[in-house]
């Protein structure tokens, strides 16, 4: 296990692969840690250098105080590629680490070569929504949630499987503040405007059964950017990289053959 000491905050993080390969790194959605990449790992393409990590609040990582504000989340990535040495990378982001890597993005494009921005939108929900589910776990925990989010997280067929409460109890286990807080980041986060302005190669992936983020709320964030690309899972929700990891997996692959990533 490896800590980055920030100042503010700790995170948990975790590399794999070739340590001096073309660098992917990898953010996970809320409620998860790094784990959550674990499926995709034995079939990605070999000579990558795989960079994982738990967000604040998320995981191994420290839980600052919330509210977060999604300048915190961006701003803790930028510092921990920065310590890593990091340049060039493919950035993949699921939900809200899809959200930090618009921000990324953004901020830094020397940081971030090509993008995956997977079940995720330039603006998630509403305001008063994030705020309803970020009060709910402050007073009942997450337990509270975790039966619906299992219905949007995954397709009908993984929800009938053992499995599910592998991720169940994922999800429970996260901080409450920690969760509470990246709910406020969403809460507050429209990228629409400045991720328009982006112009980098950029892959969109979707779930047909995702209640989280739906296909077309994911292909109209992707579309905001010229020249990208958008392909859709069957039979898969929120987290198809747990669902399909191979069918996952072919389209990171295809995507950096194209971007000349390996």
């Amino acid at each position: 296990m490896k800590i980055a000491d920030l100042g503010d905050v700790r995170l948990h993080y975790r590399i794999d692969g070739d340590p001096s390969g073309a660098p992917i790194v990898f953010a996970n959605s809320l409620g998860t840690d790094l784990r959550l990449w674990d499926p995709v790992l034995p079939h990605l393409p070999e000579g990558l250098r795989i960079i994982r990590f738990d967000k604040r609040g998320h995981g191994l990582s420290s839980c600052p105080p919330g509210p977060y504000s999604m300048g915190a989340l961006v701003r803790d990535t930028e510092k921990l590629l920065d310590l890593l040495e990091v340049k060039d990378a493919m950035f993949v982001g699921l939900s809200i680490g899809g959200m930090i890597a618009q921000g990324l993005a953004v901020k830094r494009l020397d940081l971030v070569r090509a993008m995956v921005l997977s079940n995720t939108a330039a603006k998630m929900g509403t305001k008063e929504m994030w705020e309803d589910r970020l009060n709910t776990v402050k007073r009942e925990g997450i337990e509270a949630l975790a039966d619906p989010i299992m219905e949007r997280w995954f397709g009908r067929d993984f929800r009938a499987t053992a499995e599910l409460e592998l991720w169940r109890n994922m999800l429970v286990r996260q901080p409450a503040e920690g969760y509470a807080g990246c709910c406020a980041a969403i809460a507050g986060t429209d990228f629409y405007t400045p991720t328009s302005g982006l112009r980098l190669p950029t892959l969109g992936i979707a779930g047909s059964e995702d209640g989280a983020s739906p296909p077309d709320l994911v292909r109209e964030t992707v579309d905001l950017i010229h020249g990208s690309k958008f392909e859709l899972i069957r039979r898969a929700g929120h987290l198809p990289c747990v669902e399909k990891p191979e069918d996952y997996t072919a389209l990171l692959a295809t995507f950096l053959k194209e971007t000349g990533h390996v």
